[in-house]
């Protein structure tokens, strides 16, 4: 995770365990179709990395990328990308 997700939590604000849950199960959370459609597909070839975005609170959105050859997944505000 990234320091502004591990600030979030240090304060109380965000509790990430549901949205990792959510992305893990292919949950994709506040995308449109064309970016879920390349998420299946991503898990179908192995070949793409995988987004996931929640809006956490009306302020707060989360951002979840797993990289394509899945050995890293990141949670992390979209300011820090």
């Amino acid at each position: 995770m990234t320091i502004g997700v591990d600030t979030l939590i240090g304060e109380g604000r965000l509790d990430p365990a549901p949205y990792l849950y959510r992305h893990l199960c292919g949950d994709w959370g506040d995308l449109d179709a064309s970016d879920r459609g390349l998420n299946d597909a991503a898990l179908q070839s192995g070949n793409d990395r995988l987004f996931s975005s929640y809006q956490v609170a009306p302020d707060l959105k989360l951002w979840i990328i797993t990289e394509w050859d899945r050995s890293v997944t990141t949670l992390l505000l979209p300011s820090e990308y």
